[in-house]
This record gives C-alpha cells, sequence and structure tokens, in this order.
C-alpha cells in the first residue's frame, strides 16, 4: 500500500488517521495549519483532526446531560440567524457543556451555537468552538466565582478563564462560551 506524502500538520494526521481507519474523513475536519494556537489553549488540540457533530448528535447528548435549548425563530437550520443549530459542532465543545453543567450544578439553556449571524473567526460558532447560554444567577454566579477574571474583551465583555483554558465572556444577554478544550472530561 502507498503511504501518504506529508503535506503539513493537520493534513498529515488526518491522511494519517484515515489511512489507519481510526477516523473517517467525513467526521473530522482538521483545524487549520496557518491558524494560531492561542496561548490559552493546549497546542494539541491545533495538531489533530477534530471531530465534528451533527445537529442530531449533539442534541442526543445535550438531552442526556439534562441541558436545553432555544431558538428565537423555534428551528435548527444552521443557515439561519434566528435559529440555533449545533451542525458541525466540536465533539469537546458539547462535552465542555456537559461538563459545565455537572461542575455547575446549575441549569443550562443554550441559546447559540454554529448558526450563521454570528462574529467569524478561526474559533467562532461557525466553525463550532463556541455555544452562547442564558445568563442565569446560576450560571453567573459558578462562573464570576469559580473562574480567574482576565480584563474586557474588544466589545467590553467581561472575560473569565477556566483551568482549561475555555474561556467566558458575559455579553449584554448571555454567556459567550469558547470551548478550546472539553473542560476535564
Amino acid at each position: 500500500m502507498k503511504r501518504p506524502a506529508l503535506l503539513g500538520t493537520a493534513a498529515s494526521v488526518l491522511a494519517l488517521m484515515t489511512l489507519i481507519g481510526t477516523q473517517s474523513a467525513a467526521t473530522a475536519a482538521p483545524v487549520p495549519a496557518s491558524a494560531p494556537a492561542p496561548a490559552s489553549a493546549p497546542a494539541s488540540e491545533y495538531t489533530a483532526a477534530v471531530t465534528k457533530l451533527t445537529h442530531g448528535q449533539a442534541t442526543a447528548r445535550l438531552s442526556a446531560a439534562g441541558i436545553s435549548w432555544r431558538s428565537s425563530g423555534n428551528c435548527s437550520d444552521r443557515n439561519n440567524p434566528t435559529c440555533t443549530s449545533f451542525e458541525q459542532v466540536n465533539l469537546p465543545t458539547i462535552q465542555g457543556a456537559e461538563t459545565l453543567k455537572s461542575a455547575s450544578g446549575c441549569a443550562l439553556t443554550i441559546t447559540g451555537g454554529t448558526e450563521t449571524g454570528h462574529a467569524s473567526g478561526t474559533y467562532s460558532h461557525w466553525n463550532g468552538y463556541k455555544l452562547d447560554f442564558s445568563p442565569t444567577s446560576c450560571l453567573s454566579g459558578y462562573i464570576t466565582g469559580t473562574f480567574t477574571y482576565i480584563g474586557e474583551r474588544g466589545d467590553g465583555a467581561a472575560q473569565y478563564k477556566a483551568a482549561s483554558g475555555n474561556i467566558y465572556a458575559r455579553e449584554s444577554n448571555h454567556w459567550d462560551v469558547t470551548f478550546y478544550s472539553c473542560g476535564g472530561c
């Protein structure tokens, strides 16, 4: 059998994983090799393929964990900004929500997923790294009392960093969470 030539870190890992059958290309998407890893995130996450979930796979996991979600448009179409979609969300993002639920003991409601209409960027909602949560007093108290305040984001949102490297930003009407890891799953 002919072996693939090394193309770049992410492409090589994906090619190797596909070659040995540990993960198919249909369920993995490489992290862009040109994207710099933020200092807050483990380097290992930027050299391996990221498992993507379908909307159905993600909602099954969220339901099993007791996490709810809502959509202002009562829909899940990824291309409609009034929907809440989990199509192409990263597995560690959903695992991070599960960890947050378990660790905080709070009721969680997701109000934003991978649907269009959020800010762009490598570690964005669209690329599967972010979820928005309703800011209940339980959740807000847990985040501000457990994680380290690291200052304001460029838009003025107060930011808190977990030991896992995940960032919690308090926007006007929700918590915008960037999951670089599963948060200790």
